[in-house]
């Protein structure tokens, strides 16, 4: 049976990305299409849509009006019996040449530009704004075309539910643990000046690492080391650096910044630090996985899908508020936390594991066993 794989769009670096990577090696006889590809080496069949050849390339919110319709002339090369679009945005509103297809989602959240504003200001644009109302009209009606659904966190399947009144299951996305856990000690993997960095981070630190951009709250990792009384290390890049280091200087504590750390160096600083703090609100959070698979508790926002993960594998703490009691109280639960055995139960969120759940998913919805 042939099978069309949909993207909204391909960016360089991203989670989504990643998910469709590995969509892609579950599924290599698939044709691709996405609205513009920025990464042709990683995605070199991907078919573009017309929106990639008009100065609108790259320019999100403003061809956002645009894309559900796009995605509702899509032409694809040949005829095919399923569709699967990895989506964030429009890109389940699909349709090909008019066909009577099967067509699935795999969902990394309802747009959050339209349906949850509140945790992302992007949805505060005078363009999304004006837009928005007809917007969740259109994308609630083309959610019911769905045959079936996988929410990539009980939180999206939440918002899933809320949004277009659908119900999803849950199927992880993958998480590169298998290649974390296999390294003892990362520091093996570090080039000279990389472990001359090391030798000036201490012995003792809290931990926080993203993109140095403000929803990824990177502060409360500040917050979490004056409470503690440790140092702290803040790795990433990012438009957030200038005000983050203002933060840090205006703290009571050494706070030390790692710029565009190498993925082995991360992950040798996932290794040593005492606690990683992750506060951002996210649909699911692939870094916190990372820090319990190199062995390190993780502190997590509650809201969002990151605590999700912390508390399905026993591997640290979620807290509402980053208050001293809290916090305090959160430490006590982290204390126990064995790291061998933490990284052992990352295992959930293999690639291996996610090729299995998307196979078995995609061979019910074809056999009529999923509606």
């Amino acid at each position: 049976m042939a099978g069309l794989l949909v993207h909204e769009w391909v960016a360089a670096r991203g989670g989504s990305e990643n998910v469709l990577e590995a969509l892609r090696e579950c599924l290599p006889d698939t044709d691709l299409w996405v609205l513009w590809n920025d990464d042709p080496q990683r995605f070199a069949t991907a078919e573009e849509s017309w929106l990639a050849r008009t100065p609108l390339r790259g320019r999100r919110a403003l061809s956002l009006p645009l894309m559900p319709f796009v995605w509702r002339s899509v032409k694809g090369g040949r005829d095919y019996d399923w569709v699967l679009a990895s989506t964030h945005l429009f890109a389940h509103h699909v349709r090909v040449r008019r066909q009577p297809l099967r067509k699935l989602a795999y969902v990394h959240t309802p747009a959050r530009y339209i349906w949850a504003p509140e945790v992302d200001a992007r949805g505060d644009g005078l363009v999304v704004r004006m837009a928005s109302s007809s917007l969740r009209w259109l994308d609630r009606r083309r959610a019911q075309e769905l045959y079936s659904i996988a929410a990539n966190s009980s939180y999206i399947r939440d918002r899933i539910q809320r949004s277009w009144g659908r119900d999803s299951r849950v199927i992880y996305p993958p998480v590169n643990v298998e290649a974390i856990i296999a390294e003892d000690d990362w520091t093996r993997r570090l080039s000279d000046d990389e472990l001359r960095i090391l030798d000036f981070i201490p012995k003792e630190f809290v931990l926080g690492a993203s993109r140095f951009v403000p929803y990824k709250r990177l502060d409360a990792a500040v917050r979490v080391g004056e409470i503690l009384g440790l140092p702290v290390v803040l790795a990433g890049q990012g438009p957030d650096e200038a005000r983050l280091r203002d933060f840090a200087t205006a703290s009571g504590i050494p706070v030390q910044f790692v710029t565009r750390p190498s993925t082995p160096l991360l992950y040798a600083l996932f290794q040593r630090a005492q606690l990683y703090v992750f506060f951002a609100v996210e649909d699911f959070g692939i870094m916190p996985v990372e820090a319990m698979a190199a062995g390190t508790p993780v502190l997590a926002n509650s809201l969002g899908g990151a605590g999700e993960s912390v508390l399905t594998c026993r591997g640290g703490a979620v807290v509402r508020g980053l208050d001293s009691s809290s916090v305090l109280a959160a430490m006590g639960e982290i204390s126990g936390v064995d790291g061998q055995a933490l990284r052992g139960r990352t295992t959930m969120f293999s690639r291996e594991r996610f090729g299995v759940e998307i196979s078995d998913w995609l061979h019910e919805v074809m056999d009529g066993a999923d509606g």
